[in-house]
């Protein structure tokens, strides 16, 4: 090992590892390295990650919860699912799988809505050992396509259409698109969500429901080794196309396991909600592997928070008495934008931890977060990890650590993060910023990019060889405590100072009269770079002069005059994915007039507003 583990870090994996069920204990530990990008983890065992999710909590959950779903029409009855009935439902989901052909280490890929069928299907892979690769479905048919030459799915299973807030998705004319001429896929299996008119391929399609009712309910786990992959999903890179992540088993189920029961501070009686669709990692490690790891109870919804109205989920939340909400900064300033007295409605008493993923939540929102929906009493995790390792790495434990608005705070137990600077030096300094690094290796971080390890290799460990470049900044405080400042390419160099898009975008969005913000870099005559901001503002009729003059006024005063913004648009919206990620990359090519790499929007949430942005856009004089 290049970077090998301290003789604490190799007890601590050693002796969680044994807290899972195995078929065959694992012999090494750990081989490989960070220049060779081969680290292998639990080396010589085997095991079935269903069996640690559904089968060793029979004897004493049997009839617990385990899935709750919540639909996305509140007038449709909610629904659950017992670990028994589970269990009995993944395994004759399972024996449908190789009643069509499908074996150990065959590729299925989802495109499908959130219903319990979509939890169930993957978790019927992993019971015999096929590989599941979920596919967002809001994504457009040319990106399945994409997707599906990448990995050579074997089936798809899509639904008809399906349903999220006010829009019906027809999911089996978008896959009846993308999988045309692409002969490796050979089975279509299509779940009955809306009931609308669909085409079925006769010998490629069919109905989930007529098959499932042959399917046997008996279904012994397939023993798998442990580096055996477990799922790939796919996440956009800077460059080229998707990045396949392969995720294998042992590894990635001891993290997620330990990291849910660990940051969310878990009890059994707890009902747990995370927001995230099954398209994204946090809905495979937060929403459906991690709680059922630690035989919890898991919330599913179909919906979106805004839908039909702006109390949706706080209806859910005392409606189900959850007592755990992970979310997004996206939705939660979706929601603020709708007035903290909706919030001030709902009691929510069951409520006691409060999660944030997917991008540093700046101050305003947390602040807001804490007051308003988590009544001053549930301490907030806000959470840093990435699709690429598996699980959370840096958080605060619920309860237990100090919180500091927009701060991650502190390394899980066996993460060992360090900042680097621009010359590949660990940087010593205890009160430091730089580009944020991860020097041991850890069990669930992505092994591969399917088909292309090279490009793995030059992603992730060519840029500091012999770590994890995690392609994010931050800064460390006095505490040892880290603020995770963005993507290194959101760092902009005015002046010669590193400024980061998500500071200055925290100190823009403290203004009372903006929703939400996206800074990038813009060339500058005179700085090299300067700041282009976009904000949402709350009131459109404001004189733009006027806000302007105040937005830069609190940014000079909670960072200083270096980060006022050069130039600051007005807008309605932001080009968003579905997921509710801002693409910074197409505002940037906004800015910098650069329209011929704009690149496709197709898949984005809201298309329409990049040409309304490209329209109203600033420029020097």
């Amino acid at each position: 090992m290049t970077k090998i583990l301290t003789d604490e870090q190799a007890n601590y994996w050693s002796e969680l590892s044994h807290t899972f069920v195995w078929k065959k204990k694992w012999d090494t530990l750990i081989s490989g390295d960070f220049i060779k990008a081969d680290v292998k983890w639990f080396n010589g065992g085997e095991l079935n990650i269903t069996e640690n999710c559904l089968d060793r909590h029979l004897e004493d959950r049997r009839q617990k919860k385990a899935l709750i779903f919540e639909p996305n029409n509140p007038d449709e009855p909610s629904s659950f699912l017992t670990y028994g009935e589970l269990h009995l439902s993944v395994c004759r989901f399972a024996n449908l799988l190789k009643n069509r052909g499908v074996g150990k280490g065959d590729i299925v890929s989802f495109y499908m809505g959130m219903t319990p069928e979509l939890m169930i299907g993957i978790l019927a892979c992993a019971r015999i050992g096929a590989i599941h690769t979920v596919v967002f479905g809001g994504f457009s048919p040319l990106s399945l396509r994409g997707r599906l030459e990448d990995s050579n799915a074997k089936m798809v299973v899509t639904h008809d259409g399906a349903y999220r807030g006010d829009k019906t998705t027809p999911l089996k004319d978008m896959v009846d698109e993308a999988v045309e001429g692409l002969d490796f896929v050979k089975t279509v299996l299509v779940v009955k969500r809306t009931h609308q008119k669909i085409t079925m391929k006769e010998g490629r399609d069919y109905y989930y429901d007529a098959l499932i009712k042959g399917a046997e309910l008996h279904c012994p786990a397939t023993p798998v080794k442990s580096e055996d992959p477990l799922f790939i999903l796919y996440t956009s890179g800077s460059t080229g196309k998707p990045k396949g992540l392969v995720h294998t088993t042992a590894g990635y189920m001891v993290h997620v396991g330990k990291s849910f029961k660990d940051v969310f501070q878990y009890k059994e009686n707890d009902i747990f909600f995370c927001t995230a669709d099954i398209g994204w990692v946090t809905g495979h490690s937060y929403l459906t592997y991690g709680p059922l790891l630690n035989g919890a109870t898991t919330v599913m919804f179909e919906g979106v928070p805004t839908y039909p109205n702006a109390d949706r989920l706080w209806q859910i939340i005392e409606k189900h008495k959850i007592t755990h909400l992970y979310t997004a900064p996206t939705a939660i300033r979706a929601l603020e934008k709708f007035g903290h007295e909706i919030p001030e409605k709902y009691k929510m008493p069951t409520l006691k931890v409060l999660g944030s993923v997917g991008e540093p939540i700046n101050e305003e929102a947390w602040h807001w977060y804490d007051k308003y929906v988590g009544k001053g009493r549930c301490p907030i995790v806000d959470t840093w990890w990435q699709t690429e390792t598996g699980g959370i790495m840096i958080s605060p434990i619920a309860g237990i650590t100090k919180l500091k608005p927009s701060h991650a705070t502190l390394p899980l137990p066996g993460i060992d993060p360090i900042l680097m600077d621009e010359k590949g030096t660990i940087i010593t300094e205890m009160v430091a910023s730089g580009n944020l690094c991860i020097r041991a290796p850890w069990p669930s971080l992505a092994r591969t990019i399917y088909g292309d390890h090279e490009r793995f290799i030059q992603t992730y460990f060519s840029t500091y060889p012999g770590y994890y470049f995690t392609g994010d900044g931050a800064k460390r405080d006095a505490d040892g405590y880290f603020r995770i400042t963005g993507r290194v390419d959101d760092v902009i160099n005015v002046s010669g100072h590193r400024i980061g898009t998500a500071e200055v975008e925290d100190a823009i969005n403290e203004h009372p009269d903006i929703v939400e913000s996206a800074v990038v870099g813009l060339p500058h005559p005179v700085k090299g770079q300067g700041l282009y901001a976009f904000v949402i503002p709350t009131n459109t009729k404001r004189d733009p002069a006027e806000l302007e003059k105040e937005i830069k006024d609190i940014v000079q005063k909670i960072i200083g005059p270096i980060a006022k913004p050069d130039l600051i648009q007005v807008t309605e919206g932001l080009p968003k994915t579905r997921s509710g990620k801002i693409m910074r990359r197409i505002l940037r090519k906004i800015v910098e007039n650069d329209l011929e790499n704009i690149g496709d929007i197709s898949t984005l949430l809201n298309p329409e507003i990049v040409e309304k942005l490209i329209a109203e856009k600033k420029s020097f004089s």
